[in-house]
């Protein structure tokens, strides 16, 4: 599928799921030819060390929240960065068999709360696929989506689903941030190194 493909089946999948697809376009350069990757282009990696080489990487650990009718909605996630400062966008990235994602993408907002090194276990409970996830949590309102803002977060960051993009089995998700705040705590972040906590 093509570039353009893509990018109509993400916007299909927004539609279909009820959330906003663009907050306001953002230009583009123009983009090169694509065409699909020949069997016998592709490198012959096993998924067992492709996991292990880039786990040496260290990442930092959120929780990504968002409103919705039958209850919040949430899930830990590693892979999120800021991505452009003007506009400001931030991006995470999701599987595409994500349960929770679907509820966030019908909500057309999100919360990231940035885990501070004492939130190890809420974190642990985020990572849980079908359990309810905010029993026992602490939280308020995120200002402009109404996400669940996380008690104890070292930062957050409020979004608009800006654009959704098809990465192989994962989607990318770019918010278009609309607030951010940090926490007056002075706790460490919570990092994942290696298949563990930091």
């Amino acid at each position: 599928m093509g570039h353009a493909g893509m990018a109509a089946a993400a916007v299909r999948y927004l539609r279909s799921a009820g959330a906003p697809t663009v907050a306001e376009p953002v230009g583009t350069l123009p983009r090169p030819q694509l065409r699909a990757v020949r069997d016998d282009e592709r490198a012959p990696l096993d998924p067992t060390e492709f996991r292990r080489v880039l786990g040496t990487f260290a990442t930092g650990v959120t929780v990504i929240t968002a409103p919705g009718e039958q209850g919040p909605a949430g899930f830990a996630c590693q892979s999120f960065s800021s991505l452009s400062l003007d506009p400001p966008l931030v991006a995470f990235m999701v599987g595409r068999t994500s349960t929770t994602w679907p509820r966030i993408a019908r909500a057309g907002v999100f919360c990231v709360n940035v885990l501070g090194a004492h939130q190890a276990g809420l974190c642990r409970g985020f990572a849980v696929s079908g359990a309810d996830k905010f029993a026992g949590v602490r939280y308020d309102a995120a200002p402009f989506s109404g996400s669940p803002r996380l008690s104890g977060s070292l930062a957050w960051i409020d979004c608009a689903v800006h654009a959704v993009h098809m990465g192989g089995d994962h989607l990318i998700v770019v918010g278009r941030v609309q607030s951010l705040g940090t926490s007056d705590t002075h706790q460490e972040p919570l990092l994942f190194h290696r298949g563990r906590f930091l």
